[in-house]
């Protein structure tokens, strides 16, 4: 089967190991099921994989994607079929291992594409229980967007930071898969949203989501929020100390600036700021997810569609930063409802 893959691992050139080409078909495994993929959509995580960040030399050639949606091969075993048979439009959830079903007992958490192939394949194989229908409002391509940033997104507004309707949170970052995710999802919660963004395109088209403000990066707020979503790091971390009210929290699940911040621990402790980390999100969070996607009626920012074979040139846009939501890869007729 086609695929796009990781041949190696080059911390100084990561895209140098980025192919295009021939992969085995997925490996049969009991309580795994198989799905035949329309789309798959692009995380940094895939690029951290190229540099050999989560993803060993040894462990390569690797198929890349965390996140897809297709259509099931088999019907799915009970218990915990989801009433899904084969034919059915799914998406799946990537984590496997730590507390998950559908591996040995045991076995540290992973995401897929580091210790099993991943998504961005015209077949892809994932633990069965971890298959959900597609919402019926999206197109694949749009279902394909939801797993990595949106399950994080989900988790970080309504876990991390727990923000109900009518609280006030500040997003980092305007512009990637999380901070866009979070836009959406706030706005539809019933969330008052300020954004930060150095360009003033990123900060045009939050508004047009649903943003009540939205500001250069590290300008001061007309006043200060129940919460950060902070994904960027040591470029925003100042200002998200400063922007959140004494006993607010900041939910955090990436650096992208880097993660060596000056820490502010004499704000932090004085207000009693509270810093919650957040990596993705549970099985039971991602149905929740698919649910309030649907019946809010919410369609993911798709920022630009490739082809399979144009992996190369969506990789590449992607580490240049010029992404406004989602990048997805058409496996097989990805707009199709």
């Amino acid at each position: 089967m086609k695929a796009v893959y990781a041949s190696g691992v080059s911390a100084d050139n990561p895209l140098s190991m980025l192919k295009v080409g021939a992969m085995p078909d997925p490996v049969e495994r009991e309580l795994w099921s198989t799905v035949s993929v329309k789309a798959a959509s692009l995380n940094h995580h895939d690029l951290w994989s190229l540099a050999g960040v989560g993803l060993s030399k040894d462990a390569t050639p690797m198929i890349l994607g965390t996140d897809a949606a297709g259509v099931l091969d088999q019907d799915l075993p009970a218990p915990g079929g989801h009433g899904l048979s084969a034919g059915s439009p799914v998406v799946l959830y990537t984590l496997v291992g730590g507390d998950q079903a559908g591996v040995g007992p045991g076995e540290r958490r992973s995401i897929l594409s580091e210790r099993y192939p991943g998504t961005m394949a015209q077949r892809a194989s994932v633990p069965s229980a971890h298959l959900l229908p597609k919402p019926p409002n999206l197109s694949f391509g749009e279902a394909a967007a939801l797993g990595t940033s949106w399950l994080t997104a989900y988790s970080m507004l309504f876990s991390a930071a727990a923000v109900k309707p009518g609280d006030s949170i500040l997003i980092q970052g305007a512009g990637g898969g999380v901070s866009t995710a979070a836009l959406q999802l706030a706005h539809a919660a019933g969330i008052e949203v300020f954004v930060s963004s150095r360009s003033q395109d990123h900060r045009d088209k939050a508004l047009s989501l649903g943003a009540d403000l939205a500001v250069e990066t590290g300008a001061r707020l007309p006043r200060k929020v129940d919460a950060v979503i902070e994904s960027v790091g040591a470029a925003t971390w100042s200002h998200s100390v400063k922007s959140v009210r004494p006993g607010g929290v900041i939910a955090v699940c990436g650096a992208t600036t880097g993660d060596q911040p000056g820490a502010e621990l004499t704000r932090v402790f004085f207000q009693d700021i509270r810093i919650v980390g957040n990596t993705m999100g549970s099985l039971g969070d991602f149905a929740r997810l698919l649910r309030f996607v649907e019946h809010a009626g919410i369609h993911p920012v798709i920022d630009s569609v490739y082809a399979l074979d144009q992996a190369p040139q969506a990789f590449s846009k992607l580490a240049g930063g010029r992404v406004f939501g989602k990048i997805v890869l058409d496996v097989d007729g990805a707009d199709q409802r």
